[in-house]
């Protein structure tokens, strides 16, 4: 009945391997169903959300968060709107700063009316019944706004929905970082790129105005570090703004003419 059925939970939280984890409905070590999928993947995606340590009617410690419930929310919709009769199946992606979620198949209402809420048109009737039971699912068609809204409350980049057609697929991206986060990295990077900027600057003077010179003396007259000097120096002479002359042992620098 559904010979591309396929379920796919890669993980990547390391750039140096293709996989750090990876859960396929074909391996034959578990059952390969979307119930039991969606619970193995779900507490793969969530290993990574803080949850701030609360208390319930005095002694109940609570676990659970909005970003808790709405990847459930996420992972649900995937599973109970794909299309098992196409191509690719179904693929959730969890990267250093991203989750990504991919079902076959394109939404069944506009991408505008998805996102306003309040519009439902399940692909899989009895699917939703399914994680309805375990009370996982929204039927009022509220899942994806309230996927967004939780991202925007909890600060995070907004998620991002696509549509994307032969194969037809719907992809949901989910942006881990902090707005705050990425600001502050992008500030950091700022002051480098202007620190850096200034020390060459530096290295420039100091050549016109001593003529060619060696590493050492460079390092020396502007105090930096061995090792920074080179990658500076390196910067320069990649950028055609000074010439490297003599060996290797004994390179001396000046301002190219």
């Amino acid at each position: 009945m559904f010979p591309d059925y396929f379920l796919d939970y890669q993980e990547k939280l390391d750039e140096s391997t293709r996989w750090t984890d990876r859960i396929v409905s074909t391996s034959g070590e578990w059952s390969g169903n979307i119930f039991d999928f969606y619970f193995k993947v779900y507490n793969k995606i969530v290993q990574d959300i803080k949850v701030p340590f609360r208390i319930e009617n005095g002694t109940d410690r609570v676990d659970d968060t909005p970003v808790h419930k709405a990847l459930r929310e996420a992972l649900a919709n995937a599973l109970i709107h794909a299309c098992y009769y196409d191509r690719m199946g179904i693929v959730i992606k969890k990267l250093q700063d991203k989750i990504i979620i991919e079902n076959p198949g394109t939404l069944r209402i506009s991408k505008e009316a998805a996102l306003l809420g309040g519009n439902s048109d399940p692909r899989n009737a009895t699917i939703i019944k399914m994680f309805n039971l375990i009370n996982v699912g929204e039927r009022s068609g509220s899942g994806v706004p309230n996927i967004f809204k939780v991202w925007k409350n909890e600060n995070f980049d907004s998620p991002e929905l696509e549509e994307r057609f032969n194969p037809d697929r719907t992809v949901l991206l989910l942006p881990l970082e902090k707005v705050e986060a990425k600001i502050g990295s992008k500030n950091r990077e700022q002051k480098s790129g202007a620190k850096t900027a200034l020390r060459l600057d530096e290295i420039l003077d100091y050549l016109s105005e001593n003529g060619e010179s060696t590493r050492v003396e460079i390092e020396t007259a502007l105090s930096l570090k061995t090792s920074r000097t080179g990658q500076l120096l390196n910067i320069l002479v990649k950028e055609g703004k000074i010439q490297r002359s003599g060996n290797a042992r004994n390179y001396v620098y000046g301002i190219k003419k």
